[in-house]
Parts: structure tokens; C-alpha cells; sequence
């Protein structure tokens, strides 16, 4: 039966979109799921031939999907991150990327029929690893903050790093193609850097003088992204990959616009073009010729997974690293969706030029991007629990919103140990949470930006307790499938109706409300801006509970235990904690209270006093 051309697209859309969904679900990266929804409706059914449906159009699809995925990339770069996260980090992404490009470049050439150039590009294009696939795999190795923290920010540094260097790899063997090489490699290069740096500071004008509405800002910034690709192409062919790199380095540096918003947007985007690019793209794999590549492929790939412990133990070398973290290190480098797409349009142009054998790059890294994914989501979390370096349980908290008691709730935790992360949207409220030495993101805890950012090494319970009970019960949806609903709790509004009455939130989106029933973020906002302070007390057998209440009274707000074994168990409306000797008492006191604590105290010590000089 044929399918329609509308109905085709549609499937399209839907097949990206159902594996996105899919590997959120399953906590794994989605290429896995992108590249097999591809490969049934492509070469396995022959529902979809990409070649067939898009004619001459296919290839201008393509570059400018990949154009809007790299700028996206480009505008996560800042310099300052690159030298900001420590020695290991800026070796990986900076000479260490380079190393790694020469080891699998050269190991390329030698095993396979590759000329030294088709091989450099090979070489280039798996360089990166990124955060698409990276992320998913930290969520199930779970590993220790030291080994998390530089797998993410590799991962994310690496991606536009490793693409650009793809992309001038590409510039120089078109040029190499077409003669004069060192000229129109040149002019290639000065097109891309020129209409790159233009497009930047043509866009930070314009938001600078508030001449494009906010509501119009992200469709504005669209336009100009295709627009200076398709410009840079007119003066230099194949310059725009380039010029919308540089164009999105260069944003991404401007200290004069904000470009979250915009980032946020391009982030959205870039699901749905990576979603239908991948599709496409794998529905115009040839199998035969990945199965054709045998011992071949199988060494490429070997040369690709022995060449990461080479660069991270150079990396590592004057680290304070163990050999587990770095051997864990060196495991942990799957490809991803960069890779990918990129490998698949330089082929596609490549192969127009007239190199015949530029399909055996795409084959190749698609081979890489397969092993390296699957072998590494099976097996990571296990080689850690060998080595000693995946965390068991983590005890952290992540707080939503940095209003006052969020704030003191936050340094009474960290000053027992515990990892605190606090988010807002709010900068004031986010500036007094640093003055305060808390560890912070700015920006909505929902937004894709956080998806990438916001750093949850160590975190095992969320505590939603912004004033906006909206964001507080969205983020608790969220935060559920990654925590548990056992560890994800709310704290009640003023404005929120009693659960006598009619609730403003469905039951089944309901979590487990924080400190009680009448316990309010505006009431523990007030107790503190009152007087009231958050207190720290440990219970013994001489001192129990009986003891603390009969000496503060019923007043206090308890907040949380802590049992011996250092577990964290906040009060809610409905736990039965069994309390004793050992336990650690959390709990907000009135002015009042303390006043009276203090007045029994100094009474204690008279009645002392006096007994002791009878």
C-alpha cells in the first residue's frame, strides 16, 4: 500500500517524538531508540525512503537542521567554562581532544581503505561524546560526584568543541577537492569567521536596544541563524556550518545579553530537528554495508575505545583522582547525536564531490555510536560497583526556591553534611543564596536548560517550596520518575485551599506536603522574618523527646529527623517517625520559644547554682 507524502512527514515526526518519549521512560539515552525507529521504517519495512520523498531538497534539509543544532551547541560554550571546572576537564576538551583525534585518526587510516584526509574527518566526527547520551548513562551509573562532574561538563564543552573542529576538517577537504586548497580553505575560513562574528554582534545590537519584542525574540533569532548560513554558503561554499558556530560562540560570550530564554527555545528545537534528523537519517542507512564492514569495523571501534584511556590518564595525571574514578573515566565515552548527523551530511556532500568510499565514514560512525552506546549502558553500572566509585545512596537535597526559609533550611543541612542545591528563577533571591555559601542554579528547575545544567550529583530527595504552587507541583511531576514519589515532597501555599475543601491540585498529581498539614510557606517565611532561627539538636537518652518538647514547648515546627545512620526523613502530614536517643531534631523555633528555652535554662542553672552552694 503506498503511504501518502503528508502522512509520511507526519509518521516522521511522530517516530522522533515517541522516541524521545520512550527513552525518558526507560532512562537511556534516545539515540538507541531514534536509530532503531529509523532502521524499521528505513531499511528493514522500506516505509520510508528519504531519498525518494525529499529529491534534491533532502540534502538542503538536512544542512540546515545540523546548522541549527550546532548553533544551539555553540551557544552553550562560554570560555569561562572551559578553564572553570578544573584541570581534568580543560585537558579533555582542549589538548586532550586533539590527542584523541590524532590516536583514532591514524589508527582509522591504518585499518581501513580511508585516504588520510576521509580519515581525519573520521576522526573528528567521534571526538565528541555530549550530553545526550552521557547524562542518561549518569542517571543509571550513579557514580561519585568527582567522576559525575567531569563526564557532564566533557560531555557538554565537548559537543560544540569537537564540532567545530569537524566542521573545519570538512571546510578544508572541499576545498582540497576543488584545487587551491590553501585559498579556498581560506576563504572559506574567513567567510565563516566573519559572517559568524557579524550575525553575533548584529543580534546582541538589536537585544541590546530592546528592538525585537520579547515575545519575538526566539523566531527572530531562527531566522538569523538560517539566514547567515545560507549567506556564508552564497560567498563561500559549505562556510555556514562555520559561520553559525562562530555566530553562537559568539553569543554565548557576550556579557551584554541575557540568551536563556533563547537558549531554552533553541534547546526545544533541537529535540524536534535532532528527532526528525535521526529518523531520516537512519532510514537511509545501509545495513549491507555496516555488516560488510566485519573485522574492519570491529577494529575501528577498538581503536576508538583504547585511544579514551589513553587521553584520560594523560588528563588525569596530576589530578588527585584514584585510578578506579579515572578507570571509569576512561569507560565512559559514548557517542552521540552530533556525531551522528554531522557524519551523515558531510557524507551526503562528500560524495557528491566525487569520494566514493565517503559513505564508510557514516557507516563507521553510526557502527561507533551503536557499540559504544549499548556496550556502555549494560555494562557501566556494574564495572562501577567493581571499582568502587558508584554511590549507593544519595542523601542530598535539591530545594525549589531560595526565598527565606528555603535559604535557612538549606544552611542548616549543609552545616551537617548533606549536599544542598537550591533553585530559583528569581536572580535576587539566587545572588542572596551564594552570599549565603549555598550551592545554586539560576534558571526554572523545568526548562531544558536545567535538563542540561542543573547538576544533581548526589541529590535524593526534592523539596518543592517556591510560592508558585503551580511550579511546585510540575516540578515534583518531574522530579518523581528520576527520585521516586517516596522522595519528592511539597510545601503548602497560603493561597491553596484546605484539604477539607476543594484542592486546587487533582489527588493524582498530588505528593506528600511538607511539615504538616497547617504549615505554610508564607507562616515559616514569617516565623523567621519574626526572629525565629532553624535549630540543629541531638537527642540522647538523658535528653529525648519528652525533654525537648517540655523544654520548647509546642510551638516549634519540626522539620526533619535524622537517624542514626545519617538517613534524612522530613515531617509530613501523615509519617509515624519512631524517635529516640541518636536521632538528630531539625526544627523551626518562634522568638518566643527560644526566649522561654532561654529563660528555663538560666532557671536550670540558678536552681543548680543554689543546690550547689547548700
Amino acid at each position: 500500500m503506498e503511504v501518502s507524502v503528508g502522512l509520511l512527514l507526519a509518521l516522521i515526526v511522530v517516530l522522533g517524538i515517541s522516541a524521545q518519549w520512550l527513552a525518558w521512560w526507560l532512562k537511556l539515552p534516545s539515540i538507541l531508540f531514534l536509530l532503531c525507529f529509523g532502521i524499521i521504517v528505513g531499511p528493514v519495512s522500506g516505509i520510508l525512503d528519504p531519498d525518494a520523498l525529499f529529491g534534491d531538497l533532502l540534502f538542503p534539509i538536512v544542512s540546515i537542521g545540523v546548522s541549527i543544532v550546532l548553533f544551539e551547541g555553540a551557544l552553550t560554550l562560554k570560555f569561562s567554562d572551559i578553564s572553570g571546572h578544573g584541570g581534568v576537564v580543560t585537558g579533555l576538551v582542549s589538548w586532550g581532544a586533539l590527542m584523541s583525534w590524532g590516536l583514532i585518526s591514524a589508527g582509522c587510516w591504518w585499518i581501513t581503505d580511508l585516504s588520510a584526509v576521509l580519515s581525519l574527518m573520521f576522526g573528528a566526527l567521534v571526538v565528541v561524546t555530549g550530553p545526550t547520551v552521557v547524562s542518561p548513562l549518569l542517571r543509571i551509573v550513579k557514580p561519585t560526584p568527582a567522576v559525575s562532574n567531569i563526564l557532564s561538563w566533557e560531555g557538554i564543552l565537548i559537543d560544540p568543541i569537537g564540532a567545530l573542529l569537524a566542521v573545519l576538517v570538512f571546510e578544508f577537504i572541499v576545498s582540497s577537492a576543488q584545487g587551491h586548497s590553501l585559498l579556498l580553505f581560506g576563504k572559506d575560513l574567513l567567510s565563516g569567521l566573519v559572517m559568524g562574528a557579524a550575525g553575533g554582534l548584529s543580534m546582541i545590537s538589536l537585544l541590546k536596544r530592546y528592538w525585537i519584542p520579547e515575545y519575538l525574540q526566539n523566531v527572530v533569532m531562527l531566522a538569523a541563524v538560517v539566514f547567515i548560513f545560507s549567506l556564508s554558503n552564497h560567498f563561500a561554499e559549505e562556510s555556514g556550518l562555520l559561520a553559525v558556530t562562530v555566530m553562537g560562540i559568539w553569543l554565548a560570550n557576550s556579557k551584554d545579553v541575557d540568551i536563556h530564554e533563547i537558549l531554552n527555545f533553541k534547546e526545544s528545537l533541537s529535540i524536534l530537528i535532532v528527532s526528525v534528523l535521526f529518523i531520516l537519517l537512519a532510514a537511509r542507512l545501509d545495513l549491507n554495508q555496516i555488516s560488510n564492514l566485519g573485522w574492519t569495523g570491529a577494529g575501528v571501534v577498538a581503536v576508538v575505545m583504547l585511544a579514551r584511556p589513553i587521553v584520560v590518564w594523560c588528563a588525569c595525571a596530576f589530578s588527585d583522582l584514584k585510578w578506579q574514578e579515572k578507570a571509569l573515566i576512561s569507560w565512559i565515552a559514548p557517542r552521540g547525536i552530533v556525531a551522528a548527523a554531522v557524519s551523515a551530511l558531510f557524507a551526503i556532500r562528500l560524495q557528491e564531490l566525487g569520494f566514493d568510499n565517503a559513505s564508510m565514514i557514516s557507516a563507521l560512525t553510526f557502527l561507533v555510536i551503536i557499540t559504544t552506546v549499548l556496550i556502555q549502558s549494560i555494562s557501566a553500572r556494574p564495572i562501577a560497583r567493581i571499582l568502587g566509585v558508584a554511590e549507593e545512596e544519595a542523601r542530598g537535597v535539591l530545594l525549589i526556591g531560595a526565598n527565606a526559609f528555603s535559604r535557612a533550611m538549606g544552611l542548616a543541612l549543609q552545616s551537617l553534611d548533606y549536599r544542598v542545591k537550591i533553585t530559583d528563577a528569581s536572580w535576587d533571591a539566587i545572588k542572596q543564596a551564594r552570599m549565603d555559601g549555598l550551592d545554586t542554579y539560576y534558571g526554572n528547575p523545568m526548562s531544558a536548560h536545567a535538563d542540561r545544567y542543573l547538576d544533581l550529583v548526589g541529590i535524593g530527595s526534592v523539596f518543592a517550596m517556591s510560592r508558585r504552587p503551580a511550579l511546585n507541583t510540575l516540578a515534583c511531576i518531574k522530579f518523581a520518575d528520576d527520585f521516586s514519589k517516596q522522595q519528592v515532597f511539597t510545601l503548602r501555599n497560603a493561597e491553596e485551599k484546605d484539604e477539607s475543601g476543594h484542592t486546587r491540585i487533582s489527588r493524582t498529581y498530588r505528593t506528600t506536603r511538607l511539615f504538616g498539614a497547617d504549615v505554610t510557606s508564607q507562616k515559616l517565611n514569617s516565623m523567621l522574618g519574626q526572629g525565629g532561627e532553624i535549630k540543629v539538636t541531638s537527642l540522647s537518652e538523658s535528653f529525648g523527646l519528652d525533654e525537648y518538647q517540655a523544654l520548647y514547648g509546642s510551638s516549634p515546627v519540626l522539620l526533619m529527623a535524622i537517624d542514626p545512620k545519617q538517613r534524612l526523613h522530613p515531617f509530613t502530614e501523615d509519617n509515624g517517625l519512631k524517635i529516640g536517643a541518636g536521632w538528630t531534631l531539625i526544627a523551626l523555633l518562634s522568638k518566643d520559644a527560644l526566649d522561654d528555652a532561654e529563660n528555663t535554662k538560666e532557671q536550670l542553672l540558678a536552681t543548680d547554682e543554689h543546690t550547689t552552694v547548700q
